[in-house]
Formats: structure tokens, sequence, C-alpha cells
């Protein structure tokens, strides 16, 4: 298959930094970003263009359908629980309730196994404590 066969993909620079800004409070951002960017320049640019300028500027899902898609991947591959309280964050931000998300969790246990979702729920209350 040739490129020109193929449909360009959305890469979006700046418009993946406003979707992260809508997404993620200044908080979360700093402590993401900038602390890994010390570590491993470029990277974090290269997640908000891919992901945040690609991924999220396909159509046909909204941003709550995407978070809680994403939410629901972080809590099944367990051990990656400061990303999904990170996204919690995101989610509680654009408008799910914190029942919502609770809920979200609680209907994944039979699917991602009870120590998983228990740890989603421990992020999940520690995200609303800050509150």
């Amino acid at each position: 298959m040739e490129p020109a066969d193929l449909t360009p993909a959305p890469l979006d620079r700046p418009a993946g930094y406003r979707v992260l800004d809508t997404l993620m409070d200044e908080r979360t951002q700093q402590a993401t970003l900038t602390g890994l960017d010390r570590l491993a320049p470029g990277f974090p640019d290269w997640i908000v263009t891919s992901l945040f300028g690609g991924t999220y500027q396909r159509p046909g899902l909204e941003p709550r359908e995407r978070q809680l898609l994403t939410m629901a991947a972080l809590a099944s591959l367990g051990g990656v629980e400061p990303q999904l309280a990170g996204h919690i964050r995101s989610s509680l931000r654009i408008g799910l309730t914190p029942h919502q998300v609770t809920e979200s969790f609680v209907h994944l246990a039979p699917y991602i196994g009870v120590p998983r979702a228990l740890a989603a729920l421990r992020a999940t209350a520690d995200v609303l404590a800050e509150k």
C-alpha cells in the first residue's frame, strides 16, 4: 500500500495542548510533563502531540467516552495508579460525577479482576479526598 492510498492521520500539536489544558489541571500537567521532560527531553511533547493532538482529534468519540475508555484501560493494566489518578481528575474536570467514576470501576471488577478494580477505587478515593 502506498502512503497516497492512506487517509492522513490528524496530528495537530496546538490542538493537542488545548485538549491537554481542557483535561488536566496545571498541577497534574506540571507533575506529569515537567518532571518527565527533565528525564526524557521531548518525550512529553511527543505524547501530547501524538495522543492529544492525534488520537483525541479523530472523529467518533466524545471526550467523556475517551476518558471512560482510558480509565478502563489503565485500571485493567494495574500498576499505573499515578496515570489513572490523573485521568480520574480529568474525567471529573469534563463532567463525569464521582459516582460515575466509581461505578465504572465497580462495573469493571468482573472483567479486570477484583484486585485491579480495588486499586482503581483506591485511586478514586485518593483523588476525591484531594477536593
